[in-house]
């Protein structure tokens, strides 16, 4: 347990785990960029051949961050589309947080 808490900190860029049931803490894992399991899956061969992008996050941003996907390349964008009552609903809620904020022109709905 200690190991993957060290992992989890580090968050490290590449992670070979070589034991004989290497899958067990594929779960455990939180942060990493590329996790290589097993004798068959060298870093090389995860970097080059085998799928996954060879551009993935350094020094420990693998917290927030993962490896290069096709995902990098598309856009995405929120829908909001509240009935009158769902918006009555939560109108309370989203003042109050822009008044705490100070955002006093959010108050005007």
């Amino acid at each position: 347990n200690e190991t993957i808490d060290v992992i989890n900190y580090i968050a490290p860029e590449h992670l070979s785990i070589q034991t004989a049931e290497p899958s067990i803490y594929v779960g455990k894992i939180k942060y990493v960029g590329a996790m290589f399991l097993g004798q068959y899956s060298p870093e090389a061969i995860g970097d080059y051949a085998a799928g996954p992008s060879h551009v993935l996050p350094t020094d420990q941003t693998a917290r927030f961050s993962n490896g290069l996907t096709v995902n990098d390349f598309l856009t995405s964008h929120s829908v909001i589309h509240l009935d009158e009552h769902a918006y009555r609903e939560i109108a309370p809620s989203a003042i109050a947080l822009a008044e705490e904020e100070g955002l006093y022109q959010h108050n005007n709905h």
